[in-house]
């Protein structure tokens, strides 16, 4: 039986790449040398750091650059407020990994409801669907890309 499973994962060695880029970008920058601007990768998140706030600013879109260079998904970001406290702001990024409870059930519902004869069931943090023909597979992966799915999504393990 022809399956496949559709996973929210994020490559990490390409995160700790794109992190060391933009690091790499941000000290060579004219506007931002000596200002202690910095990204650093932590378990599950990211920490923007600088003296002032509108470095920030100008920090983020850099890092988008670079994850976006390295095939990640920038929907997978997830940026909190700005904390100022007295010399530095700092921002934190938390990074989503994992489809939730929530959004598999929107994606069960919506295959469900497109009449597509296909088998869906949630396994951890991964979905996994089943069909007799591939042609029902393909038009499931063509349904849920074109959702708005605020997740970045990968359809991995395609088996005939």
């Amino acid at each position: 039986v022809p399956s496949f499973d559709i996973k929210s994962e994020l490559n990490s060695h390409e995160l700790t790449n794109g992190v060391d880029q933009a690091n790499r970008i941000i000290q060579n920058r004219f506007d931002l040398k000596g200002t202690g601007a910095k990204i650093t990768l932590e378990e599950g998140k990211l920490s923007l750091v600088s003296k002032e706030q509108f470095q920030l600013h100008q920090i983020l879109p850099i890092l988008n650059e670079s994850l976006t260079k390295r095939g990640l998904d920038i929907k997978s970001l997830r940026p909190q407020d700005i904390e100022v406290t007295t010399g530095q702001a700092k921002q934190e990024i938390f990074l989503i990994e994992g489809i939730s409870k929530e959004i598999s059930k929107d994606i069960i519902q919506m295959v469900k409801s497109s009449k597509i004869k296909v088998q869906v069931s949630i396994q951890g943090e991964t979905i996994r669907v089943n069909g007799k023909k591939r042609d029902d597979l393909q038009n499931v992966i063509e349904l849920v890309k074109s959702s708005k799915i605020d997740i970045p999504l990968q359809f991995e393990n395609f088996r005939d």
